[in-house]
């Protein structure tokens, strides 16, 4: 495991923090989640896993698990114990409220020059927003998301917690970036991370924001279509079957009209010449593409976009995903059972698969106690 040795306390709840600490417990280093006395309350989120709630065991896996009250003075004192024992510190809890019990990062950094220390915030260390609590669908309002997806003026947030992953993702990096920067350094320096859930979302968001700052254009919500490139979008099939197609350039439209639609004249139509007027006359051309799709069998179909080497992909829902042809999984343990949830999005040769356990709420209390008495 390429993070052995490295040890991590994760003053952590709900998703983004453990995202981030989670990556690095699977990589081998130690994680140490600290856990206020009830739990972290994404323990109560639902009881769908074998009656744990589906985000912590998707998150938690491989950690060790110790509740401390860090307004007593005791359990205070074992905290700052293991902080100088340990190489990264990620705490991402509800603003300033690190500094309330007493704790600075800087001061952390100068008992022990090598900790790297990650925050993960809702806007950032600066700015009027700085103090404001934040979670998953608000980011997502804040940021534009929402503005981008959906129907129209019906607005919907994206169905997963997008904005807590991709600050989870992006703790992760910086993380393995600093530990590789130390490495180098002869002096074994550590580094202060901050990381936001509405930057990190935000950033997410620079296609639509440079279309509108150098186009003047504010996008529209087009569904399952492509804002701008077209044709792009679902269509029903003769059994009432959807299929997403991606027309990407200007061939491939080509290649679409002579084998897929089998309108070899459609490609030298002026209002579907090029993809600009392809966009403007979406609607019309939609129109046609539907009639001969909803005339034509899914067989048939997926038979010519593929010998056309057209992207296509149809519409799953959950259900679908799990018997995916190209979906992998892992296992992790959950006291003495096993259950499989799906496979991250790398893969890598690995010669056996670590079984990873999620941790019951102080499982390893006593121990880490004993540990880090003194």
């Amino acid at each position: 495991m390429h993070l052995e040795g490295i040890t991590v306390l994760a003053l952590e709840q709900a998703v983004a923090a453990p995202y981030a600490s989670g990556r690095l417990a699977e990589e081998g280093a130690r994680v140490i989640k600290v856990e206020r006395p009830r739990g972290d309350f994404a323990r109560e989120y639902d009881k769908t896993v074998k009656n744990l709630s589906a985000y912590f065991v998707w998150l938690n896996a491989g950690k060790e698990s110790i509740a401390l009250n860090l307004r007593a003075a005791n359990d205070k004192k074992l905290f700052t114990n293991m902080l100088k024992h340990a190489d990264v510190f990620i705490q991402n809890l509800s603003p300033g409220a690190v500094s309330r019990l007493g704790i600075e990062l800087s001061e952390l950094r100068n008992q022990n020059p090598g900790l790297i220390t990650c925050s993960i915030n809702g806007y950032g260390e600066h700015g009027p927003f700085k103090e404001q609590k934040a979670y998953d669908l608000l980011i997502q309002a804040e940021s534009g998301i929402c503005s981008v997806t959906g129907i129209g003026d019906q607005l919907t947030r994206v169905g997963v917690s997008v904005s807590d992953i991709s600050a989870g993702m992006n703790a992760y990096q910086e993380i393995l970036l600093a530990l590789y920067k130390r490495e180098k350094d002869p002096e074994k320096k550590g580094a202060d991370i901050s990381v936001s859930l509405f930057h990190s979302s935000a950033d997410w968001m620079n296609v639509p924001y440079l279309q509108y700052v150098y186009g003047g254009e504010l996008p529209k919500n087009p569904g399952l279509e492509h804002p701008t490139i077209a044709p792009y979008g679902s269509f029903t099939t003769l059994e009432n079957e959807q299929i997403l197609i991606s027309v990407q350039n200007q061939g491939e439209w080509e290649t679409f009209c002579d084998q897929v639609l089998k309108k070899p004249r459609l490609k030298a139509r002026r209002k579907f010449l090029k993809n600009l007027d392809r966009v403007k006359n979406r609607a019309h051309l939609n129109k046609i593409i539907d009639g001969i799709f909803a005339s034509t069998s899914e067989k048939e179909l997926i038979k010519r976009l593929n010998a056309a080497g057209i992207a296509f992909g149809k519409i799953n829902d959950v259900a679908a995903l799990s018997k995916h042809p190209q979906a992998r999984f892992r296992r992790v343990k959950i006291q003495k059972d096993q259950i499989s949830m799906l496979g991250r999005g790398a893969q890598k040769e690995i010669t056996k698969e670590k079984i990873l356990q999620i941790p019951k709420l102080n499982e390893h209390g006593e121990k880490l106690r004993e540990e880090f008495s003194s």
